[in-house]
Order: C-alpha cells, then sequence, then structure tokens
C-alpha cells in the first residue's frame, strides 16, 4: 500500500492481463468527466444499458461533481436522468453536430477525465484529449474490437487511450491481438445486473396466453434478429428442437427481440415443422422484460459473437438456469460454468444434453450471481477512474 498525491494505492492480485490498480479518493477532489457515447438514456440494446450503469455510477461518487454526456442519438423517451448529470443533445443532429458539441464543451471547461463510450467514437475522444491534456478511457463491448485486419487508423486511436475498459476477457485477448496496448493499460470490468429489478415470480398469465405457452416448457433465447449478426445461437436452437421434441413433445422455443431476420428463422421453423413450436415475441417492451425471461424453464444462448452476454444475467436473475457458449464472453456471464452451463454451440447434442439437464430444474437465483450485483460494479468502476485520474495528475 502506498499514499501518492492524496490516494491511497492498493496492488490486487489477480489474473495476469486483467489485473487492476485500485485507487480510491481520499483527497476531497471534485471531478468534472466528458462521457462520449453512441446512446444511452433514450437509447437500447446492451450498450446503452451499460452506458447508463457507468453514468449512475460516476453520478453517485462523491468524487465527482459533474459528467457532461454527449450522444450520438437518441432513439426513445429519454426518462428520469441521475443529478449531476449534464445530458447535452445537442450533438444528435449528426456527426458534424456532435464534435461542434464536443469541442465546445472541451473548450469552455477544464475536465478531469475523457470517458468515450465505443470504439467508433475513439478518433474524437483522443482530439478532445490532445486538446485538452485530459487523460481519456475507451470501452470496449464485443465484435466492435475483434475484427483482425483492423485499419492501421483503427490502430492509431485506439491505442492511445490512457485505460482500456472491457467488458469481458474474450473481448480483451482479441482486442489486443491486434491493437498494440500494454496490458497494464488494460482492466476488465463486466456488465452490472439490478437484482431488484428482476427476481423469481410465477408466470404472468396474459403473458402466456398471448403466445400460446400455456403447458408448454419454453426454451428463450433473448436478442436483436439482425442478418449481419447471426451468432446469437437462435439458428442451433431451431436445428436441434425437432430431436428434443421427440423425448418432450411439450416443449416450445420463444424468440425475443425483432430485426429483418425473422422472415428467415420464421421460414426455417416453418420448414421443418416447426411453425406452431418456435414464436416470435418481436420487440419487447421493457416493462415486460421480466414477465417475458419468467415464461422460460431455460435460457440458452449457444452464440459465437457476444461479448458478455448480459441477457444471461437478467435470465439467472429472474430464477431461469443459463447455458451459454464457450466461444464468446457468455461463458464469463455464467462465471465460467460456476452459476450455469457452459457448451460449445457448434455440438447440438451437447446443448441438446444441457437442456435436458435443467429444463424441469425449480427456479432459483445462483448464490454468485450477486458477483454482478450493481452495486459492486459501481464499486470497481469507481476504483477504475479514481485511479486514473490519479495516475494522470502525478
Amino acid at each position: 500500500m502506498a499514499l501518492r498525491g492524496g490516494y491511497i494505492t492498493i496492488l490486487w492480485p489477480v489474473p495476469c492481463f486483467w489485473g487492476i490498480v485500485l485507487t480510491k479518493s481520499v483527497a476531497g477532489q471534485r471531478l468534472k468527466i466528458l462521457y462520449l457515447t453512441t446512446d444511452a438514456y433514450g437509447g437500447y440494446g446492451g450498450v446503452a444499458l451499460y452506458n447508463r450503469d457507468v453514468i449512475e455510477s460516476l453520478c453517485v461518487d462523491e468524487a465527482v461533481a459533474e459528467v457532461v454526456c454527449i450522444p450520438r442519438v437518441v432513439f426513445s423517451d429519454i426518462g428520469a436522468l441521475p443529478p449531476k448529470l449534464n445530458h447535452d443533445l445537442a450533438g444528435t443532429g449528426g456527426a458534424a453536430a456532435w464534435i461542434r458539441t464536443v469541442i465546445r464543451h472541451v473548450s469552455s471547461t477544464k475536465f478531469d477525465l475523457i470517458y468515450c463510450g465505443h470504439m467508433n467514437l475513439a478518433p474524437v475522444a483522443w482530439l478532445a484529449a490532445r486538446l485538452s491534456g485530459t487523460p481519456w478511457a475507451l470501452c470496449l463491448y464485443g465484435i466492435d474490437a475483434w475484427e483482425k485486419n483492423a485499419s492501421a487508423r483503427r490502430k492509431f486511436f485506439a491505442s492511445r487511450a490512457d485505460r482500456i475498459i472491457s467488458l469481458s476477457r474474450v473481448t480483451l485477448r482479441r482486442f489486443l491481438s491486434w491493437c498494440p496496448v500494454e496490458e497494464s493499460r488494460c482492466v476488465v470490468l463486466p456488465n452490472a445486473i439490478h437484482l431488484e429489478t428482476f427476481g423469481v415470480a410465477p408466470r404472468d398469465p396474459a403473458l402466456e396466453a398471448r403466445y400460446g405457452l400455456a403447458g408448454k416448457k419454453v426454451i428463450l433465447t433473448f436478442g436483436r434478429l439482425d442478418p449481419a449478426e447471426q451468432y446469437k445461437g437462435f439458428d442451433e436452437i431451431i436445428e436441434l428442437l425437432p430431436k428434443l421434441r421427440e423425448s418432450r413433445p411439450d416443449i416450445a422455443y420463444l424468440i425475443a427481440g425483432s430485426g429483418k431476420d425473422a422472415d428467415r428463422l420464421k421460414a426455417k421453423a416453418a420448414a421443418l415443422g416447426l411453425a406452431d413450436h418456435v414464436i416470435f415475441t418481436g420487440m419487447v417492451d421493457e416493462a415486460e422484460k421480466a414477465d417475458t425471461y419468467r415464461l422460460a424453464d431455460v435460457y440458452a444462448m449457444p452464440s459465437r459473437g457476444e461479448g458478455f452476454g448480459f441477457v444471461l444475467l437478467e435470465a439467472m436473475a429472474c430464477g431461469v438456469p443459463a447455458i451459454a457458449s464457450n466461444q464468446d464472453g457468455g461463458q464469463e456471464a455464467v462465471r465460467d460454468g460456476l452459476i450455469g452451463q457452459v457448451v460449445d454451440p457448434a455440438d447440438l447434442d451437447a446443448i441438446t444434453a444441457a437442456i435436458t439437464k435443467v429444463i424441469d430444474q425449480p427456479k432459483e437465483i445462483p448464490e454468485g450471481l450477486h458477483h454482478f450485483a450493481f452495486p459492486a460494479f459501481r464499486e470497481r468502476l469507481q476504483i477504475v477512474i479514481h485511479g486514473l485520474v490519479a495516475r494522470a495528475a502525478g
């Protein structure tokens, strides 16, 4: 333990490349943070959710005076904003408007940190950091950081971040395989789960009736149905369903999400004689999300491109047994098999066996899920942010 510049520094023994220097402010410094992001409040999907959790963690930090968030886009109602947040929408009018808004804030305010919420925004974050002499952090989610043939431009900007924050070990490993960044500048900070918004409960009768699931054993997968992202595991579950139904004719497959790939998946299900057994919910309203998970007896996502697999946490938070992939970040969401099963997405027999093993289990929240609870996430993030600011201050 050492005291430097009013900060206590503690070295935490964790595995190799994702070692973390834990730092807690004791100097009473009031930090101003510039937060650059694609979307957060008024956004949807995993990236927006992660950004909201980061922002809320910063806004409850006593060492933070203000967070200025400049989103690129807003898709829906923004809702309530946390205290200390200046949510500037002036940049949502297009790329040029967004860049002008960033420069305006950097020119008028002395920030202690710039947080870049997406790889695609790294060039502007780097420029803002250079103009202001401010340290900056870059967040990696998943396939945005996996590319093996990244351009020299992409490598340049990503490698200039003072801190790389990755949602998973697998994403960080793949990023480091093409980007020249010292491992000491990297940290893994997985998604948070707000356990209080989920919990075990009976099926909602209205939802059960809407999807025709009465008396059914339900396999569920949540995800965007994007033709360019056919890695969620929808195809694999549809393909194994005929064999699974030979011994369990009461099984149905619920696909929750919307997108242009829905027609292809529906046609595939129909070709296998499963038109009545594969149900598509379309876009799920946030207010119905937890009850949609509670319809399931098993959550299965034999995916190949998940940066982490936050939906696995949500399913387990509703007491639904989870099956993840050993080929992406999903295995980290189930803590490498500690709180859920891990399978090879190419092995349909293994997926079938995993489903059969847990589909009749009573619903319960795995004890180890608390590792991802929001209070733990908040503490880890604050430690990373304080450490970066402390090192920049010398």
